[in-house]
């Protein structure tokens, strides 16, 4: 009986070390977020509890709350470029991104 469970076992290792490695490979080919502030409202991230963390194409995103992931919804690319123009603008990590005149 081992002997036939033996080939199954082991297919079933080597398949799922294989998913752990791609999921590994994919997390490190996400660009972190650079920013201690929300992308959408300016805000200080944690000041709302924790951060809302997307992944838009190779980029993650980090909001204060639900409200400003619906807003970035409606128009990613006008923040994602609001978040190259912040990057660009500063080349320290923590940097703080410019208010925006989006509410909550």
């Amino acid at each position: 009986m081992s002997r036939i469970l033996f080939p199954f076992l082991a297919l079933a290792a080597f398949t799922g070390a294989s998913v752990a490695a791609d999921d590994a490979a994919d997390k490190a080919a996400v660009k972190p977020y650079p920013l201690d502030t929300c992308i959408v409202s300016g805000e200080k991230l944690g000041g709302m509890g924790a951060p809302i963390v997307k992944v838009v194409g190779d980029q993650e995103v980090k909001f204060c709350c639900k409200g400003c992931t619906k807003d970035f919804d409606k128009d990613p690319a006008k923040f994602l470029k609001k978040l190259e123009t912040a990057k660009a603008g500063s080349a320290t990590a923590g940097a703080t991104a410019p208010k925006s005149d989006e509410k909550h």
